[in-house]
């Protein structure tokens, strides 16, 4: 049932409730929460309320907007749904710089319909269903960050909602070392209920995917390397090799096919940028071909990443260089029976270089993330053991560490924020945490320990 606890104002669904339900209900089948009870927040009081009456009963507290991070699910404590927190303002900063100001639960999606009138963009990720809030505060890694760098990076201002239940401004002015950790230590330091970010102008996207036959990538990987060895910051690539299911909603020529997906995101004029893909063309010919001039709003389309809730077992790591070694490792894992993806990102760029105002996102020098998330179906749980045992052999190149928004087991097992910082920055966050959450009232995160 749903209960009025009227000291504090506030509505709590407990199990076995439609509401509760839905408050707990996201992308990720197989790290759905199970709190005690959860919340329904529709606005800034009604976290205020949820985060003091948690506080007061040592309840330990999870943030949900759409549950695509790769988390584990929560077990016990408060769940606190911010969905339905899913305001955009387009607004004018200084010095005449766009801005956007979004609620807790807003997506990309909804911030994109909002700013790509104007010609501009946020920094969002290859999915844009995602949640805008904790993807940014994890560093935020999309499609433009070659160009632009992290989300984080483009965060101005942001509200939040501490573990003692008061609200605050945050700023690089006003809360200097919370600012700093908040942008690119996650969800560890309190509830964001507002944040403003700045928007960048597009004037051309070209972009969209390569299918290519799955058995050329041996030739695909040595011709990646040598094009993201100089590639211009305007060129995102990323590769994935994964078998593709026969349904009818996948285009008849990759249905059920073993394929290379060369992702391809441009900013900048169409003839330019197929002289930079030109080598990789030549690699083989292609199954499908969907690069062409897109608008901002379909900068979903070049990944093309899956929108239907389904299980998640995924990992992670980084390589700070290209390494024959290390490629030599994927392609051992590559193959049309192989029960997951795996996709390799080039990073670099604006991604290595230092933000205006310094911020704690991790690894900004690694120059290519490997990533894999297994496909639901019967080999499901094999798929959690062979990724296990792919990062075990990338260990030599990657030390165990990944992106903060990446990292995850793929055994869906809690994880913890050492392999997503160098011990300075990792230092300063549980210096930052101590501060402003002692009892580690939000550690339903990726967890600074």
């Amino acid at each position: 049932m749903t209960t009025k606890n009227a000291s504090a104002g506030l509505a709590l669904h407990l199990p076995g409730t439609p509401e509760y339900d839905a408050a707990r209900a996201g992308f990720d089948l197989t790290a759905i929460p199970t709190p005690e009870l959860a919340v329904t927040a529709t606005g800034e009081t009604d976290v205020i309320a949820a985060v003091r009456y948690a506080a007061d009963r040592d309840l330990p507290i999870a943030v949900r907007a759409t549950g695509h991070g790769p988390v584990a699910g929560a077990d016990g404590g408060m769940l606190i749904d911010t969905r339905t927190m899913n305001t955009v303002r387009i607004a004018a900063a200084r010095h005449g710089a766009c801005t956007a100001v979004l609620g807790a639960g807003t997506t990309w999606t909804r911030v994109l319909a909002r700013s790509a009138p104007l010609g501009l963009a946020p920094l969002c990720g290859s999915a844009p269903d995602v949640g805008a809030v904790s993807y940014s505060l994890g560093g935020g890694l999309g499609p433009l960050g070659r160009r632009h760098g992290w989300a984080a990076d483009h965060i101005r201002r942001l509200r939040m909602i501490t573990a003692d239940g008061r609200a605050l401004e945050v700023t690089a002015d006003t809360e200097p070392d919370l600012f700093w950790a908040v942008r690119g230590g996650g969800g560890n330091f309190g509830v964001v209920t507002e944040l403003e970010v700045g928007l960048v102008r597009v004037e051309q996207l070209y972009g969209g995917g390569l299918y290519l036959p799955g058995e050329c990538a041996p030739e695909l990987l040595a011709a990646f390397g040598r094009a993201t060895a100089d590639a211009p910051d305007e060129l995102t690539l990323s590769v994935a090799f994964l078998t593709l299911p026969d349904l009818d909603v996948v285009p008849a020529p990759v249905r059920g096919r073993f394929v290379a997906h060369l992702r391809v995101a441009f900013l900048g004029d169409p003839h330019t940028a197929e002289a930079l893909l030109a080598p990789l063309r030549a690699v083989a010919e292609p199954v499908l071909d969907t690069v062409a001039p897109l608008t901002i709003e379909e900068i979903g389309t070049i990944h093309n990443d899956p929108v239907r809730p389904q299980p998640v077992s995924c990992g992670s790591a980084i390589l700070p260089a290209w390494s024959d070694a290390a490629i030599a490792v994927l392609l051992d894992e590559i193959g049309a029976t192989t029960p997951h993806m795996l996709e390799l990102r080039h990073l670099g760029g604006a991604l290595a270089g230092p933000a205006t105002v310094p911020n704690a996102v991790g690894h900004r020098d690694a120059r290519y993330s490997v990533f894999t998330s297994a496909y639901p179906g019967p080999a499901f749980a094999s798929a959690a053991e062979q990724q296990t045992e792919l990062y075990r052999r990338l260990q030599p190149w990657s030390g165990g560490r990944s992106l903060y928004n990446f990292t995850a087991r793929p055994d869906n097992t809690p994880v913890d924020a050492r392999g997503a910082f160098d011990a300075p920055i990792l230092d300063r966050l549980r210096q930052v945490k101590k501060a402003w959450d002692p009892a580690d009232l939000f550690h339903f995160t990726v967890r600074i320990p």
